[in-house]
């Protein structure tokens, strides 16, 4: 079995749903990458990749694999570690740092996508996360993201399943209007 397609958690289906939406063979972040199950996923659709987590020790197998640069950051300082880059997409799981939000959009090239799914409010009914910094509130990311990007879809769901949670998730491009671009 190789690094790429080692026994890892599945992708996330709302990331799979939406990265065809990002300019093929295009350069995307990862962020917070975890164990890579996105970083893998993009590069199985020829993507590049900037794999970037405060831990990389769960990527290790990916050092040295083409189109896929791991990246060590600490991701919650005041520096936005990515300030002079621009990605064609970013995206985020399972991650919430309020301070680098507008960041994203910024780092987003004029015709990227972001991707972000993660915990909300009413989580804390689950487990963990249940801290209130680490939920999204109603409508956060509508609201963050909605002000600067095209929101192509936006959520607040209830999964029940082998680990119940509360999501909210966001696809958003930098274009005025995706058809736009056709």
């Amino acid at each position: 079995m190789s690094a790429l397609s080692a026994n890892h958690s599945p992708p996330s289906n709302w990331v799979q749903r939406h990265i065809g939406l990002i300019q093929p063979g295009a350069r995307v972040l990862d962020l917070a990458c975890g164990s890579g199950r996105h970083t893998r996923l993009l590069h199985a659709h020829n993507y590049s990749v900037l794999a970037a987590d405060h831990d990389l020790s769960r990527m290790s197998e990916l050092r040295n694999t083409d189109r896929i640069e791991l990246r060590l950051v600490d991701l919650e300082t005041q520096h936005w570690p990515f300030q002079t880059e621009k990605f064609a997409g970013i995206i985020v799981t399972n991650y919430l740092y309020r301070p680098h939000m507008q960041s994203l959009v910024s780092s987003l090239k004029e015709d990227g996508v972001l991707i972000y799914a993660t915990f909300a409010a009413g989580n804390e009914a689950f487990g963990r996360p249940d801290n209130p910094d680490f939920l999204l509130r109603p409508n956060e990311l509508n609201d963050t993201f909605g002000k600067h990007l095209f929101v192509i879809a936006c959520e607040q769901v209830t999964e029940h399943g082998a680990v119940p949670a509360v999501r909210q998730r966001i696809c958003a491009t930098g274009m005025t209007h995706p058809a736009a671009s056709s």
